[in-house]
């Protein structure tokens, strides 16, 4: 069994991860630890998990927070990781990072990273940099190396955007100069810490967009779209947030080289995605949503050509809490440790 230790699993990042490991066939809740909220049992603080997860929430200084496990998940704001990551790594345990601490190799990646989001470009760990692996296994399988022990897990707005993009970048299908991002969350987005923005009374039945410059998920898609075509790719990107609990519905536009048929598209995806478990790939024919992933490691994407403008259209659907979060992150676990990674995962979401 796969010892397991969540740090930040208070949050709605943690308690998925929680409810997914409590069914994994391989995997053991040792350990849960969060800043806040802390000495009551898990359970007492999301009372569906009463029966089946009843641990205590321990303290980051509790001698029993700092006991090793198999795997250690960070499921914490930036900074927390890269201050924590190598004492866990120091006792042999592998790390799943769910911030931008660890989704960039270099320390001038990461500089630029944070200094576009306002964040201190001083990473606190840079001798991990090297190591580290962005975490999305559908796009970047190649770079998980044998013993591979460090993984920064994608942002949730950047997950749906690779993913609905990287056939095309790869394949040298549209303009570099034409991608377009617009993408819709549900208020899960923005965790669980309450804000004005986020309070019932100013969400219920609005729309807004956020983060018009500088949100922190564009230099993920812009930086591995690049690595794929082997060319910048410059995206421009709107984040909204949209009154709906979890979800992401991201519209994806570029334009088609000259020569690019629709069939050349159509190829392009299935090549990429057809042996892939969690990518669904439907036609502009398809009656689907958001609801359609809800509670599932699934991205289910609509590929469109508009012949009339030459424009490629993607709409990418996922959970944002689960392929956008927690379930990729048990999928980069599985990968890390041999096993399937289907594995605790395979299964479908819930609906309506």
């Amino acid at each position: 069994m796969i010892n397991v230790k969540i740090i930040g699993c208070g949050g709605y990042g943690g308690l998925g991860l929680v409810e997914l490991l409590l069914r994994h066939p391989q995997a053991k809740l040792q350990t849960l630890v969060a800043a806040t909220e802390t000495g009551m049992p898990m359970s007492d603080l999301y009372p569906h998990l009463k029966g089946f997860c009843d641990l205590p929430i321990l303290p980051p200084d509790h001698p029993d927070a700092q006991a090793p496990a198999d795997i250690v998940f960070f499921s914490t704001p930036d900074g927390v990781g890269q201050r924590g990551a190598a004492a866990e790594l120091a006792k042999g345990s592998k790390v799943i990072d769910f911030s931008g601490d660890f989704r960039f190799n270099s320390a001038d990646t990461y500089a630029e990273y944070a200094r576009r989001i306002g964040k201190d470009p001083v990473h606190k760990a840079p001798e991990l940099l090297p190591e580290t692996v962005y975490g999305l296994p559908e796009l970047n399988r190649a770079a998980y190396r044998p013993g591979q022990r460090l993984v920064g897990n994608p942002g949730c707005f950047a997950m749906s955007c690779l993913l609905g993009l990287a056939p095309a970048a790869r394949a040298n299908l549209v303009d570099p100069a034409s991608l377009i991002c617009d993408c819709k969350t549900g208020v899960s987005g923005a965790g669980k810490k309450p804000s004005p923005g986020h309070h019932y009374p100013a969400r219920y039945e609005n729309m807004g967009a956020y983060r018009l410059s500088g949100h922190q998920h564009v230099m993920e898609v812009e930086h591995l779209l690049g690595v794929l075509a082997g060319e910048p790719m410059p995206v421009t990107f709107t984040a909204q947030v949209v009154p709906v609990t979890r979800g992401i519905l991201s519209s994806l536009y570029g334009t088609l080289r000259p020569g690019v048929t629709e069939d050349d598209v159509r190829a392009a995806y299935h090549a990429a995605y057809d042996a892939e478990p969690f990518i669904r790939l439907f036609d502009r024919t398809a009656a689907i949503g958001t609801a359609h992933v809800r509670g599932s490691n699934f991205c289910n994407l609509i590929v469109d050509v508009d012949e009339r403008t030459r424009r490629l259209r993607v709409i990418s659907h996922i959970d944002n809490l689960m392929k956008g979060q927690a379930g990729n992150a048990v999928q980069n676990m599985n990968l890390l440790f041999g096993l399937p990674e289907t594995l605790g995962l395979d299964h479908p979401g819930a609906y309506p």
